[in-house]
């Protein structure tokens, strides 16, 4: 038994420690940091314009925009680590597979890039 107990001592030294630096963390900027509220600081920032004002208010597109990249290159992320777990076991087509996936987001990119969806002017 005692041995058996000896084999989780670095799960619960890994899950102290954990601890203490999440708490470490959620407390110090409660103690270090300095405090000068103002009206701008206090407001709800919400997508760029106020909180408070009619839901049905036009707004600028590239919002839409900067969404659709993030979604874009999110899934990628979600790709590439399931992916990368399994590497050795894919062989070539899985490579290749991957870099096709992968050429065809950049292609995305940069055709977004050319066209001007980065920019806020």
């Amino acid at each position: 038994m005692e041995e058996l107990l000896r084999d989780y001592i670095p799960i619960v030294v890994f899950v102290g420690i954990a601890l203490v630096i999440g708490l470490a963390l959620l407390i110090s900027p409660f103690l270090l940091a300095y405090r000068n509220p103002d009206p701008e600081k206090l407001s709800a920032y919400e997508c760029g314009f106020n909180a408070f004002d009619d839901a049905r208010m036009k707004f600028d597109v590239r919002f839409y925009l900067v969404s659709i990249l993030f979604i874009i290159f999110d899934l990628e992320v979600a790709f590439l680590f399931p992916w990368s777990a399994v590497f050795g076991e894919l062989g070539w087509y899985g490579f290749w597979s991957m870099m096709i996936f992968l050429g065809v987001l950049t292609v995305g990119f940069i055709y977004e890039w050319k066209k001007g969806a980065l920019e806020w002017d």
